[in-house]
């Protein structure tokens, strides 16, 4: 099973990033896939969640502003994030559960006021 993200980098405040994280070895339609972040003050917050039915979960800080999605067809799932506010600069990474057992490689995303 391998994840590999792609998307991030550097925005100023109001922009907006779209962070993709697609599988191999699994089929993110057959259970859920969670956007977590770790901020400059090391904590690790879980961000956003789509479930297989195609629910969703957004932590407060982001509602109304980041929007999590799956296409199916890539296996690939996309957290788009706009507005964006220096308090979301974070190391953001995608993973198919809370243990993290399986996980994307870390992404950056800096925010600049």
């Amino acid at each position: 099973v391998r994840l590999v993200q792609s998307g991030g980098g550097l925005v100023q405040s109001g922009g907006s990033l779209r962070l993709s994280c697609t599988a191999t070895g699994l089929l993110f339609s057959d259970g859920a896939v969670h956007w977590f972040r770790r901020g400059p003050s090391g904590g690790l917050e879980r961000v956003s969640s789509i479930f297989r039915d195609g629910s969703t979960y957004h932590v407060q800080s982001v509602k109304g502003r980041f929007t999590i999605s799956r296409d199916n067809a890539k296996n690939t799932v996309y957290l788009h994030m706009n507005n964006l506010k220096p308090e979301d600069t974070a190391v953001y990474f995608c993973a198919t559960d809370f243990g993290l057992r399986y996980r994307g490689q870390e992404t950056l995303v800096t925010v600049s006021s």
